[in-house]
């Protein structure tokens, strides 16, 4: 069992896969736009504030759950409670996240995969017209959105398969340390825009205009932080299971935590100045990416090549959190089904695959676009909406209130001992885990269902 379940090789190591599951199109695609949409630089300090008040406390809580059980997350919320604890389906709704989520994640990326062929196809050199409606044409395309949720969905069961250290952390591994470079190297493009676009961004990033502050701002960043750090779907306490020593737990939260930040900023370094240097709103919306973008790199001296690298970056976020979503789910099958990784890996994916495959005709309104219509969307926003407004603020909210209060404070109080930390960190985690981080989610679960 536990060669099958695995272990990090190093400290790095599990950050950077951490890092990777947290660092996803949440950072790339929906930061920038909601920054946009919300004031810019005092959006930015909102969320900073809510990452430390919420993201890393519950980050903490999942992570000290994994390692100190070493099992997934049913098994987890059982062996500190006990086993066959109604707890334990706190640790099944984290694995139905991780599995609805992966189900229409895997379309969305494979957009990214498709813009890349484009780029590669140089359509950037066409007209602004024919560049913004392309997107329009890929989403109504039935015949597109399968082969790429087929081609991105088989490349993620094919790294799980390989396992923790020689699949995971190794793809990882590689994957994000080109990430950052990719990023760099468009950040620093960036500075050499026209039309002073690259100190109009830094402006409107950093600097905290407070009279564009609202209530809708704020809830918006308490929810980002809390979601762009992969809480509440079992991510991150799977991967904390596979942790040698739990005084790993608090200081691979704050690396992982800043790293991820530190990418969603650079992300709107990159994006900013060229919406600036040309004219564009900020407050474009989802459709940032790919419609707008594109647009503008058509407009740039060396914007094909400078569009291929864009949704690389794009394509490997998403492939490094897909890798995360299905982990949860293979690990849970290992656990509690003694299943081979082989088995347990290709298993899961299939059946994500097919539970997809009405997200990827959603747009074409082919076979399941005429039934799968929920809560009044198709199925695709159906499943975002499920995963986002209710399955990943509740599990979040739960696990804050099962650390904090069901928990023994002796046994949490083991994962901060004396020879690692200074009594007074524990205390603050104490009382971020138990009154902070419950209250804020509960209020982010109570905005995002339009109950205030």
């Amino acid at each position: 069992m536990d060669v099958q379940r695995g272990q990090w090789s190093s400290r790095m190591g599990f950050i950077f896969a951490a890092a990777g599951s947290a660092v996803g199109l949440g950072n790339i695609w929906k930061f920038p736009y909601i920054t946009g949409e919300n004031g810019g630089g005092v959006f930015v300090l909102i969320y900073l504030v809510c990452i430390i008040a919420v993201g890393i406390p519950i980050m903490v809580a999942e992570l000290l759950l994994g390692q100190g059980s070493k099992q997934s997350p049913v098994g987890a919320f059982e062996h500190f409670h006990k086993k066959g604890s109604s707890w334990g389906l706190v640790g099944w709704l984290g694995v139905a996240s991780g599995f609805v989520i992966l189900s229409y994640y895997s379309v969305v990326a494979g957009w990214a995969m498709h813009y890349v062929k484009l780029s590669l196809q140089g359509f950037t050199n066409l007209d602004t017209e024919t560049i913004g409606n392309t997107f329009s044409g890929l989403y109504g395309s039935a015949t597109q959105n399968m082969f790429w949720h087929t081609v991105f969905m088989s490349v993620t069961i094919m790294v799980v398969i390989g396992g923790v250290k020689k699949g995971i952390e190794k793809t990882c591994n590689i994957l994000m340390p080109l990430l950052f470079l990719l990023l760099l190297f468009l950040v620093g493009r960036a500075v050499f825009l026209p039309n002073d676009g690259f100190m109009k961004a830094v402006d409107f990033i950093f600097m905290p205009h407070f009279e564009k502050l609202t209530p809708h701002g704020i809830l918006e960043a308490l929810g980002h932080a809390f979601f762009t750090l992969s809480l509440g779907m079992g991510a991150m306490l799977t991967y904390g299971s596979y942790l040698k020593s739990r005084k790993e737990v608090l200081k691979s939260s704050i690396a992982v935590s800043l790293l991820d930040t530190v990418i969603a900023l650079l992300a709107c370094l990159m994006i900013f100045p060229v919406i600036f240097a040309f004219g564009y709103e900020a407050e474009a919306g989802p459709g940032l990416v790919f419609k707008t973008i594109p647009i503008v790199f058509s407009q740039i001296a060396g914007g094909q090549i400078l569009s291929v690298f864009f949704f690389l970056l794009l394509t490997f976020a998403a492939l490094s959190s897909a890798i995360s979503l299905l982990e949860v789910v293979t690990a849970t099958f290992i656990d509690k089904l003694d299943w081979r990784r082989n088995k347990a890996a290709l298993i899961s994916g299939i059946v994500i695959f097919v539970f997809g495959i009405p997200s990827a005709l959603s747009g074409s309104g082919k076979i399941f676009g005429a039934w799968a219509d929920i809560f009044g969307k198709n199925f695709f926003d159906s499943m975002d909406y499920l995963a986002s407004n209710w399955m990943l603020p509740i599990g979040g909210l739960l696990t804050a209130i099962y650390v904090g209060w069901v928990m023994p404070k002796e046994k949490l109080e083991y994962f901060f001992g004396a020879e690692f930390y200074p009594a007074w960190i524990f205390k603050v985690f104490y009382l971020l885990i138990r009154f902070f981080s419950p209250v804020l989610v509960l209020i982010v679960l109570l905005y995002k269902i339009d109950f205030i």
